[in-house]
């Protein structure tokens, strides 16, 4: 006799259940998703006993018939493809046919609904996977859906669901998401008698992020459009650290999804803005043809494939660090500006004048400085940053091309705190720089714009180093020797694994050049795909980081305003490439707030 059996209806619905509906919020985004395709402009959801009690979503879509009513309960009952070449580009959230029986098996189920051509609506009850009632009544155009007793009967799918608290958090993102994608709809979300979300027609994505993450109250927009593939968004600017509250919200075609590709580009993106391990916040949407993205590939249809990976991943890092450049520019012109609220006062009583003298291209520096914050000038150490940065421990300070003068009057710098931070006076605010992290900055973009233009500037050392490797460290070196050469390295060969440095960064020619090159051996060891992104960026950041100012290095009234002029110059300067932050801004109202001032 044969073992396999043909499995009851009901029971195969509610395996399937068991993929598509996970908690509550699972069926609050099937319904939500249904709204959309019905092409709704306002959709209401009412939750009570955070979902498993009652879940109600009422849309003003174009509705069903009764035929539909109860066709939609048959598995695989769709409207959205027709066969296999549907299939292949899909343009709709639900297309499978699976979600309204998967629910109905679990839980108590009653549709309503109305076209907008009939006089009359028709409503269909069905009570775990058996329709109980079917009859037409008055109903307002749209459909509602309500789920009771959400798995009723399977108790053990409820052992399995977390706390209240945490359910009801899911629902609630839930419809954040949906509410971002689509700020075309109108969203609400009732929990008993209180509203949780309310999301309005005439509230734009930005508002309606703002509302959702609340403690960002600017965001960098992401917007490129240049080709079949669209890259939008909203980020939260990297000098806000949100904790927990950070989360990237991603989007693809209208459909969130969790994807590690944008996730990991995104991150990209912002590689020398964000410190490791930093949150992001925010969302970030790809538009692309349907035939170029497989949505049909997870069972809540939470992942996507793309036919073109890497492209799409290349276009969203692009997009990011287009984004990053333009808000960069935007805080350059907000701190260098010769229009903040209020005038500068001749002294400040510190000593350093309220004139920083206007840089004109040249490497000597002659304004006139008055004591420091610390004392007097004399205490300041008068070591210059006048040679090379290629080719000596510390870069100049002072552009060495001549460019056009660059006023900076309305920083007025007070002093130097610690040797690190230098304090200056912007209009109404304190701003706050780390002379290491500015520094550590501007030196990597030239490094990196040296990288990219041909190769890094290579010291060749007056004794060649004689190098042992082991035999895995040799094959490094092999693979990667062009790489090596276009860091700054001149390596060859002396034997099986015996070699010979000949060469390593002019920038880093101070640093022992033994370690320098084994730390980039260790470092191509472990990251044998992306030896152009992150290997790059963390070699150059390190030498920058020896090469730059230190802390306790003391710098000159002429040093610190050549660092200002520098940064007003540069396209990339608010953090440092390991994605510490170089400025910061203190309102005096913030301060006003301090000492309890009105």
């Amino acid at each position: 006799m044969s073992k396999i059996r043909i499995l009851p209806e009901q029971l195969a619905n509610q395996i399937a259940a068991g993929e598509v509906v996970e908690r509550p919020a699972s069926v609050v985004k099937e319904l939500i998703e249904n709204s959309l395709d019905a092409g709704a402009r306002h959709i209401t959801i009412e939750v009570s006993g955070s979902g498993t009690s009652l879940i109600r979503v009422v849309d003003d879509g174009e509705g069903m018939d009764a035929d539909d009513l109860l066709l939609c309960l048959e598995r695989h009952g769709t409207s959205k493809i027709q066969g296999t070449s549907s299939l292949a580009a899909i343009n709709s959230l639900g297309f499978r046919g699976e979600a309204l029986p998967s629910i109905a098996s679990v839980a108590k189920l009653r549709i309503t609904s109305r076209l907008a051509d009939q006089p009359t609506g028709a409503t269909v009850n069905c009570e775990y996977g058996v329709i109980k009632t079917a009859h037409e009544c008055g109903a307002p155009v749209g459909t509602t859906m309500e789920v009771a007793a959400l798995f009723g009967n399977t108790p053990a799918r409820r052992k399995f669901l977390r706390s209240s608290r945490t359910e009801q958090a899911h629902i609630d993102e839930t419809v954040k998401l949906y509410a971002l994608a689509y700020p075309e709809v109108a969203f609400t979300l009732r929990v008993g008698d209180r509203v949780a979300v309310e999301m309005a027609h005439d509230m734009n994505r930005t508002e309606r992020l703002k509302r959702i993450i609340r403690q960002v109250d600017t965001f960098i927009a992401v917007d490129n459009n240049r080709s079949d593939i669209a890259v939008t968004g909203l980020l939260a600017p990297p000098e806000h650290t949100l904790g927990g509250a950070g989360k990237l919200r991603l989007f693809v075609n209208g459909r969130a999804v969790r994807d590690r590709l944008l996730t990991h580009a995104v991150y990209e993106g912002m590689a020398t803005f964000v410190q490791k391990n930093q949150s992001l916040a925010g969302m970030l949407e790809v538009t692309l043809p349907a035939d170029q993205v497989d949505v049909n590939v997870h069972p809540a249809k939470l992942e996507v494939r793309f036919r073109d990976s890497r492209t799409v991943h290349q276009r969203v890092v692009y997009a990011v660090k287009e984004a990053m450049l333009g808000h960069q520019q935007h805080l350059r012109a907000d701190l260098f500006s010769s229009h903040h609220s209020s005038p500068v006062p001749a002294d400040t009583g510190f000593g350093y004048p309220a004139q920083v003298p206007e840089y004109t291209g040249s490497t000597e520096m002659t304004a006139e400085t008055g004591p420091s914050y610390q004392g007097s000038r004399a205490g300041l150490a008068q070591r210059r940053f006048d040679h090379d940065p290629l080719t000596g421990q510390h870069p100049p300070l002072a552009h060495d091309t001549p460019a056009a003068p660059l006023t900076v009057a309305d920083l007025l710098i007070i002093g130097c705190f610690k040797d690190l931070y230098i304090m200056c006076r912007a209009g109404d605010s304190l701003i706050i720089i780390d002379q290491h992290a500015a520094q550590e900055r501007l030196i990597f973009e030239k490094l990196k714009a040296q990288f990219e233009a041909g190769r890094v500037v290579c010291q060749t050392l007056l004794f060649p180093i004689q190098i042992e490797l082991t035999p895995l460290q040799s094959q490094l070196v092999e693979a990667n020797m062009a790489t090596l050469a276009n860091l700054g390295f001149s390596v060859r060969e002396f034997g099986d694994t015996t070699w010979i440095l000949a060469g390593v960064p002019a920038l880093a020619k101070t640093i022992e050049p033994q370690s320098l090159f084994f730390d980039v051996l260790q470092r191509f060891g472990s990251d044998t795909e992306h030896h152009g992104t992150h290997l790059l960026d963390d070699m150059l950041a390190s030498m920058a980081c020896k090469a730059a100012i230190k802390k306790g290095d003391h710098l000159s009234g002429d040093e610190i305003s050549a660092l200002l002029h520098q940064m007003a110059k540069a396209d990339l300067f608010s953090h440092c490439p390991h994605g510490r932050p170089v400025v910061k801004r203190i309102e005096e109202s913030d301060i006003k707030k301090w000492f309890s001032r009105s």
